[in-house]
């Protein structure tokens, strides 16, 4: 069984049929990216999946459980992290207060626990700094742990996001343009830590990503979509090099030289 399913999901905005009884599989621990062109029902994807919109129909399946019903603050309890194509940071706090709330729905507690800060919470909060710590480790965040997030250059800001996701130790990480506005050195950095959170965290991903170059480097299987269905879902270079796919979203001469 797959790890996590789309089956024949569909959500329409008005008279706008944004997504179409589009179906797809993602296998534990591997990456998977969905492609189109701008408009295409991406990002409407990841925003039905942490049930910022409701489906018309069809259902998410996380290991064999309905996401459907689930509300939107349980998504995370289910294993569920996610980054923003725009910046969702708290940037007048540190890099590691930052990454120390991406803990909040590890914490159990209550306003009583926390004011008088009870044992149990502060062995959460141990828990927690180091948690923050091996994440700092693990994305070579060391040099900017102290520092305000609002003073940092945006490829670190990207990095802090993707730490911050981490921290709630995700069974599935849903990545919503991680490369845009990245140079060339710090998407490869990217590409090399989704490949620790691969073969190290045992992460899956769930990836929207426009730079090809990028997905056809770090990703495992594709399903490509536009105007909310299905072009082709299946390994990367087959639907990479799929006409329909270059016809409706790269252009020929752009998928040849990717």
């Amino acid at each position: 069984m797959a790890f996590f399913q789309a089956q024949e999901i569909s959500i329409s905005f008005g008279g706008l049929k944004a997504l179409d009884r589009v179906s797809f599989t993602v296998n534990k621990g591997e990456i998977f990216s969905i492609i189109g062109p701008n408009g295409a029902g991406k990002t409407t994807i990841f925003n039905c999946i942490n049930r910022f919109y409701d489906l018309d129909e069809g259902v998410f399946l996380l290991d064999g459980k309905n996401l459907s019903s689930a509300k939107t603050h349980q998504i995370a309890d289910m294993g569920i992290a996610r980054t923003f194509q725009n910046i969702e940071l708290f940037k007048n706090m540190t890099v590691l207060d930052n990454l120390i709330l991406g803990r909040h729905r590890k914490r159990r507690s209550n306003i009583l626990t926390e004011m008088f800060f009870f044992k149990p919470v502060q062995r959460q909060e141990i828990n927690s700094r180091e948690k923050a710590e091996e994440i700092i480790d693990f994305l070579d965040l060391e040099a900017h742990r102290d520092q305000l997030v609002v003073n940092l250059p945006y490829g670190v800001q990207k990095t802090v996001e993707l730490g911050r996701a981490l921290a709630m130790e995700p069974t599935l990480l849903l990545l919503d343009e991680p490369t845009s506005g990245l140079n060339m050195e710090e998407s490869e950095d990217l590409a090399f830590w989704l490949d620790d959170m691969k073969e190290e965290l045992g992460i899956t991903v769930l990836m929207v990503e426009h730079n090809m170059r990028f997905v056809k480097q770090t990703t495992d299987r594709v399903l490509a979509i536009d105007f909310g269905q299905t072009i082709i879902e299946g390994e990367t270079n087959e639907v990479l090099n799929h006409p329909d796919v270059m016809r409706a979203y790269l252009g020929e001469e752009n998928v040849c030289n990717a």
